[in-house]
Formats: C-alpha cells, sequence, structure tokens
C-alpha cells in the first residue's frame, strides 16, 4: 500500500481480525495479490506478517521503490501463481479441510503448512476468509442479507452477521456502503 500523504510504502499482512486504520486525508493505494502469491512477491511465508502493517523496506530491502507505480511493477515482476495453490483455495470454498486434502493429495498436516505459508492461514482459517469473501460479493451485487447468508454457506443470518464484525469490524451494511 501507498499513501502520498506520508510518501510511505507498506505491506499489509493476511489479517484474522478487523483491521481499522485511520488513515490521513486523501487517498490510499493498493495493490492486491491473487491467492498464495505473497511469498514469490515479498520472500517470506505468509503468516510471518499475519495480522501486521510491515514498512516494505523491512521486507525486501534491496528493493529501491518511491512511488507507487514502482510498487506495482515490482510485485508484476515477481508474483507467481501456483496452479496447485489456487486449486487449493478453489477446493477450500467447497470443501473441507480433510476432504480438500486429499483431492490434492497431501495429508491434513501438509495442507497446513502449504497454507500457512501462502495463505498466512490455516486451512479452517482460510475458508472463513473465502465464505466471508463470497458473501462480501454477493451483497454488493444487492443480493438480500438472508440470501447471501444461504448462498455463501453461513447457519444463518445471524451468523453471517457475527463473521462480518469479527472480520471486518463494521455490520454488513456499513462495510458494502458505497
Amino acid at each position: 500500500m501507498w499513501t502520498p500523504a506520508t510518501d510511505s510504502l507498506f505491506v499489509a499482512g493476511p489479517d484474522t481480525a478487523a483491521q481499522l486504520a485511520v488513515v490521513a486525508p486523501g487517498t490510499l493505494y493498493g495493490v492486491r495479490l491473487p491467492p498464495g502469491a505473497f511469498p514469490s512477491v515479498f520472500g517470506v511465508p505468509a503468516h510471518a506478517v499475519r495480522d501486521q502493517r510491515v514498512p516494505l523496506a523491512e521486507l525486501v530491502p534491496s528493493a529501491r521503490l518511491s512511488s507507487f507505480s514502482d510498487m506495482v511493477a515490482f510485485c508484476a515482476s515477481r508474483v507467481v501463481v501456483d496452479p496447485v495453490l489456487s486449486g487449493t483455495a478453489s477446493l477450500l470454498r467447497t470443501s473441507d479441510v480433510r476432504s480438500a486434502a486429499w483431492e490434492i493429495g497431501l495429508s491434513s498436516r501438509q495442507l497446513r503448512r502449504r497454507c500457512l505459508d501462502a495463505f498466512g492461514y490455516p486451512p479452517k482459517v482460510l475458508q472463513r476468509v473465502l465464505r466471508f469473501d463470497a458473501a462480501l460479493h454477493l451483497a454488493w451485487n444487492g443480493v438480500p442479507f438472508a440470501s447471501v447468508a444461504v448462498e455463501a454457506g453461513y447457519a444463518d443470518q445471524a451468523h453471517l452477521a457475527r463473521e462480518v464484525r469479527a472480520l471486518a469490524g463494521v455490520p454488513l451494511g456499513q462495510l458494502i456502503r458505497p
């Protein structure tokens, strides 16, 4: 992420809870990496920066970046999308952890280690984040919240509300407000 007001480049690690931030007036730019690509870009496992905001210079001291366009070019030149990891995320959207591990040809423990390195989360937490992401897409497209809950895989609308507040820090209605 880059904010022109402070001219600082930093990396936001994968979050396991809401990270509400106060940002100075102005613009904030960010690069969103494909699932599992964090280690290829920054050279560290994703779990090493989970729930943290780290100056880019601390993660990649050799990177001499001075603008957001430099950061975009830097990320684009280093990003590697592993099809197995992309498949893992897709499988975990619809399968339980044990079935997904079996389908990929890994033990549950191997899947856990790979998920921690690539995504920053163990498989169950990754499932939670993926379900949250699916719910957001549905809600942004105007699907009623009760239907969002069912289609995204929540037990009911109250479950959806608790998970959204836990992961985003605000209610779903406030999160999708333009």
